[in-house]
């Protein structure tokens, strides 16, 4: 057994486990449920039925119990957008939010959002945390300021120079701060828009309005910064054309001026030993027009789209920190994880006294960021709500067919259902397993999407 788990590459007891499960009489439906999870890592158990009947005669169309499923239950994907959790489900939400930053750049009939979207004013810009201290960084062909050309993927990259002399209080209290600086931003970069276009906020009001769709990335110093798609609509949104007066070099120029202006700041009171801080971004802003189509150096829409899809299933695990709640300091020691990362979690429990209200225990696995690391103004485009309900949708209307209901009008019908939770994972061997069918599943994914690919880079 020992041989054979090695050249499987498992250990002794999770081939043991996974052989087990492969050799049960249940195994081929046990397949079925995870391929329909999309070979999710960490899936929902439910328990329950359901019971679908006619309305007017009380005939039973359709029974269905987890009585003769696998273990008496049904598993469901866990939807977890962090790929360091469950990289199927992650794979979902990052395909959901590029259909959702893609409808606001280029439109989509299916939801009423008109192609005239790509005539707008639209930028992609990116607004990073300031300084803490001097970090170890790769400063185009130079060496570092310690004297090292670090290599890409150098773990000292992004590390204090000097931890002694680093400002891990005020780098976490930015990452907590940082949803509310976003909302101060948005506030003030619509009075600039006025200003620069001669009118008041009320008068923009009824002539403009401002949408984007937003994305957090941590960097390796453990700062979080925003990747943004900001656009500028007539006041009744997408469909609507702004003015005349909106062009490109107006929302870049009242986007420069709002960034750095000091009302579009957040004032952290002093306490015990901490100082008064006024919290801004930093001084690298990037701020670069939206093209439909690219002549290979322009930023395209489906570039920004993939972009912000890419960052929307990661959160600060790329700094070394844990991707789940910290109980405790001793945590993040025994389980490995770096010291420029520990120190940033240990100024949060540091912190917490100091200011309860900002929950930065609570927050420390994050470094203090509180936010939601994707958001987008009410009229940008869809919602990943409707998405969701769209797949959902299509799979129920597979499921009629399936049962020989598709005929069959839903307001005949009456459906009774009781569910409850019974868990969620997978054994050791079922884990194994999972994995190679989400990896056949990615396998098939990619295969299809290049036989298809016609150049737009479309998920």
């Amino acid at each position: 057994m020992t041989d054979a788990a090695t050249i499987a590459g498992l250990d002794p007891t999770t081939l043991a486990d996974a052989l087990k499960v492969a050799g049960s009489p249940g195994f081929d439906r046990w397949q079925e449920q995870i391929k329909r999870t999309g070979g999710c890592a960490d899936p929902i158990h439910l328990t329950g039925w359901t019971l679908t009947k006619d309305k007017a005669t009380g005939e039973t169309l359709h029974r269905y119990s987890t009585e003769h499923e696998p273990g008496g239950r049904l598993r469901i994907a866990c939807g977890n957008r962090r790929a360091s959790r469950c990289l199927s489900c992650a794979w979902t939400y990052a395909g959901d939010t590029y259909h959702l930053i893609r409808a606001g750049l280029a439109g989509d009939d299916r939801y009423e959002i008109s192609a005239t979207v790509r005539e707008r004013p639209r930028v992609f810009a990116t607004f990073t945390a300031p300084s803490f201290g001097p970090v170890h960084n790769r400063p185009g062909n130079r060496p570092c300021r310690c004297g090292i050309r670090h290599t890409e993927d150098d773990p000292a990259l992004g590390t204090a120079l000097d931890p002694a002399t680093y400002d891990y209080a005020g780098a976490v209290l930015f990452n907590n701060h940082a949803g509310d600086l976003w909302h101060r931003f948005v506030k003030r970069l619509r009075r600039e828009i006025a200003a620069r276009a001669g009118i008041t906020q009320r008068e923009l009001a009824d002539t403009a309005r401002v949408s984007y769709g937003k994305v957090a990335e941590f960097q390796k110093r453990g700062a979080v910064h925003f990747h943004a798609v900001i656009r500028l609509d007539g006041p009744d949104g997408p469909d609507d054309p702004p003015p005349s007066w909106a062009t490109v070099e107006l929302l870049d120029a009242a986007i420069r001026a709002a960034a750095v202006h000091r009302y579009a700041s957040v004032t952290v009171p002093a306490a015990g030993d901490q100082p008064a801080r006024t919290l801004q971004w930093g001084t690298q802003l990037d701020i670069r027009p939206v093209k439909a189509f690219g002549d290979g150096s322009d930023l395209t829409e489906q570039a920004v789209a993939s972009y912000v899809a890419k960052y929307a299933t990661k959160a600060a695990e790329n700094t070394g920190t844990l991707d789940r709640p910290i109980g405790n300091r001793e945590a993040p020691v025994l389980l490995g994880v770096p010291d420029h990362a520990r120190r940033l979690i240990d100024a949060c429990f540091d912190l917490e006294p100091l200011y309860p209200d900002r929950r930065l225990r609570a927050w420390a696995h994050m470094l203090g960021f509180r936010g939601h690391f994707s958001s987008k103004s009410r009229r940008y485009s869809t919602t990943l709500g409707t998405l969701r309900q769209t797949r959902a949708d299509y799979r129920a209307t597979q499921e009629r067919e399936a049962l020989g209901l598709d005929d069959t009008e839903p307001d005949t019908v009456l459906v009774l259902a009781s569910w409850e939770y019974a868990g969620h994972g997978h054994t050791p061997g079922e884990s194994a397993l999972a994995a190679t069918i989400a990896r056949d599943l990615q396998l098939n994914r990619e295969t299809a999407r290049e036989a298809l690919h016609d150049g737009t880079g479309e998920w």
